[in-house]
C-alpha cells in the first residue's frame, strides 16, 4: 500500500497560513488602521498571479491559499475595526504608533 501525504501537508500549510494572517490583521489594524488594505490587495494579486504561473502543483496551491488569505484579510481589517469600536479589542491610543517599554 502506498501512502500520499501531499494533501495532508497542504492542509497543515493552509492551517498555518490562515493562522499567520489572523495576528497580522489584528496587529495591522491596531498600528495602522484600515488604510493598509491595499497591501493585502497587492499581496493577493501578486501571489494569485504567481500561483497561476508556477508549474509545481504543491507550491501553486500554497500560493493560491496565500492569495485567498490576503484578499480575505481585506474584509477582516474592516471587521476588526468594528470589533475595536465594540470594545472587543483594544484601540490604539491617539498619536502613539509604537509603545516604547522601559
Amino acid at each position: 500500500m502506498e501512502l500520499h501525504f501531499t494533501g495532508v501537508i497542504i492542509g497543515i500549510a493552509t492551517f498555518l497560513i490562515i493562522g499567520i494572517f489572523h495576528p497580522i490583521v489584528i496587529k495591522g489594524e491596531y498600528y495602522f488602521g484600515v488604510k493598509i488594505w491595499w497591501l493585502f490587495l497587492l499581496s493577493g494579486i501578486i501571489t494569485g498571479v504567481c500561483s497561476v504561473l508556477v508549474a509545481d502543483l504543491f507550491l501553486s496551491t500554497l500560493l493560491a491559499v496565500w492569495a485567498a488569505s490576503s484578499l480575505w484579510g481585506i474584509g477582516e481589517l474592516f471587521e476588526q475595526r468594528k470589533r475595536v469600536e465594540r470594545g472587543w479589542f483594544p484601540a490604539r491610543p491617539e498619536g502613539k504608533l509604537f509603545d516604547k517599554k522601559k
